[in-house]
């Protein structure tokens, strides 16, 4: 895998001005009572919100020490660590929470000991449990941190506090500094928790996933009429979710907005019924993709009746069918589930 993917770590900063301490505070409070911009936070009785490395445990502790510990450009710092969702879902669910916690303290302390400052620099993060909004895979895990910084760290040598920075040049590039310490500590993780075969089962679900994408080397299975009247054609097809589950729905081209233009269309999925065993997603995106008789409000409606069966249900009706062996050519486009 493109090992760059494997986390996102971006780095962000306010100024110590009257617009950036608000900014500051609302930022704070935002990460203290939601998951994600949809959802409020899910508090649990009796643990703190925040864990407080030096920084505070709660809205005004943070903001009185970003305050105090601020540089003459920098208020605080703020950080995301946000592990990969499709390596996320190797992890036992049980066990994420503590994957991400660990992941963010080795990543903060190893990349402070990876740029010489042996004294730490104080940090506070809330972990987040938010659901992907990828239109592709929406509704995964996705847990994910924000660390807050201070504007300054203590120099030993000098005795007293100097500015903290992120440099971007030549001679040393902190933000590259960053996502190496990362990659790093995120294949340690994975090694420790999923097992030595973690990149491989990665790109096994990658290879699939690209195989499923080749569905559009055929006739298109129907069109699809976007907001603005333009046509798209359309395959119905699977899209593995994760080792046990894949989704069915369509495929179809979209316009990516690129400012150059180079790549003006990108292949994209659109999930209709997911949490499938392979076998029968596929089954059953062969059975949609004939009965739709090229029309998407057909196949969504005929999605949608597969959405609401359980699993007793789906296989009665594929047994009803002929089974797995049985040719889906010989079923007739007025088929009804």
């Amino acid at each position: 895998m493109d090992r760059k993917q494997m986390c996102v770590a971006n780095v962000q900063y306010k100024k110590p001005s009257d617009d950036g301490a608000k900014q500051s505070k609302n930022l704070l409070r935002y990460l203290t009572y939601r998951e994600s911009r949809d959802e409020a936070a899910r508090h649990v009785t009796g643990r703190e919100r925040w864990v407080d490395h030096g920084m505070g445990g709660s809205v005004a502790e943070i903001a009185h020490h970003c305050d105090d510990l601020k540089s003459e450009h920098v208020l605080t710092f703020s950080l995301v660590c946000n592990p990969n969702p499709d390596l996320m879902a190797m992890v036992a669910p049980e066990e994420r929470e503590q994957f991400v916690r660990e992941l963010t303290e080795s990543t903060v302390n190893g990349f402070f000991e990876e740029r010489g400052l042996d004294t730490g620099v104080e940090f506070s993060y809330v972990l987040h449990h938010r659901l992907t909004g990828d239109p592709q895979a929406p509704g995964l895990h996705d847990p994910h941190t924000h660390i807050v910084l201070p504007g300054t760290v203590y120099d030993e040598e000098h005795g007293q506090r100097v500015p903290l920075f992120f440099s971007r040049n030549r001679k040393v590039n902190h933000i590259e500094m960053l996502h190496d310490v990362t990659e790093q500590t995120m294949v340690a993780q994975m090694e420790r928790y999923v097992g030595p075969d973690w990149e491989q089962r990665y790109d096994e679900l990658a290879a699939v996933r690209e195989q499923e994408r080749q569905i559009v080397a055929d006739e298109p299975h129907g069109v699809m009429i976007d907001d603005k009247g333009e046509s798209w054609n359309v395959w119905c097809g699977t899209r593995r979710t994760d080792a046990q589950q894949t989704a069915v729905g369509f495929y179809r081209y979209y316009p990516t907005h690129t400012e150059d233009d180079s790549d003006p269309l990108r292949l994209e999925f659109r999930p209709l019924a997911a949490g499938l065993p392979h076998e029968q997603a596929a089954f059953f995106a062969q059975v949609l993709a004939q009965a739709m008789n090229g029309d998407m409000d057909k196949l969504k409606e005929l999605a949608g009746f597969l959405n609401g069966m359980n699993a007793e249900q789906r296989t009665a009706l594929i047994e009803e069918i002929g089974g797995y062996g049985q040719p889906t050519r010989d079923i007739s486009p007025d088929f009804e589930l």
